[in-house]
């Protein structure tokens, strides 16, 4: 079974290439000029055992919404195109990660139904480095959710007082929620939902 995907988006705000595969070791090469999501990412990477490769060339002289948002969404595309038709899958997986002080909650459901729920603190530092709003956080994951056509639920359940942390806590938690997720379960035979399709 080969889980890999490759997406290309072009638009007038960035140029992209993303790929996955969902059986990898956790190796990552990431380039989107916005060092933070370059470490966030790598960090998805990582925990999620999901070998990444992202190169984005975006309007950074604007802001990095365009480039982080396009590169969310692409991540998305290429991770529900890599699933396949999902037999075998676990489906579900969750995770309580801690970074520090803070504490961050995962959950997901690869079922084919976009949805998402999110719960951060509210008065976070504006920026993490020189170019990461942290409001960003909640349109990524959301990005990704709805692309992916995953249920997704993120909850940071202590906030601790690091934004660097408690975005970080995020990316980590969602990683080891996917790793659960995407992992192949020896007893399902086929597609595992009472429906026989997800």
């Amino acid at each position: 079974m080969n889980r890999t995907a490759r997406v290309e988006r072009a638009t007038s705000e960035t140029k992209l290439v993303v790929e996955v595969d969902l059986d990898g070791t956790g190796s990552s090469s990431i380039s989107t000029g916005v060092g933070f999501y370059d470490h966030m990412l790598t960090a998805l990477s990582k925990h999620s055992g999901i070998d990444l490769t992202v190169q984005a060339d975006g309007d950074l002289h604007i802001d990095a919404h365009h480039t982080v948002e396009d590169v969310a969404i692409a991540l998305g595309q290429a991770f529900a195109e890599a699933l396949g038709d999902k037999k075998g899958i676990t489906r579900y997986g969750d995770a309580t990660i801690p970074m520090d002080e803070v504490l961050v909650q995962a959950a997901v459901d690869l079922s084919g139904r976009p949805y998402f729920v999110h719960a951060e603190p509210e008065n976070m530092t504006p920026m993490i480095g020189p170019d990461y709003p942290t409001s960003l956080t909640k349109h990524v994951l959301e990005s990704f959710a709805f692309n992916a056509r995953i249920s997704l639920h993120v909850r940071v359940l202590y906030a601790g007082r690091d934004a660097h942390h408690i975005v970080e806590g995020q990316f980590k938690a969602l990683a080891r929620a996917l790793r659960t997720a995407v992992a192949l379960d020896p007893r399902v035979g086929g597609i595992p939902s009472t429906k026989g399709a997800l």
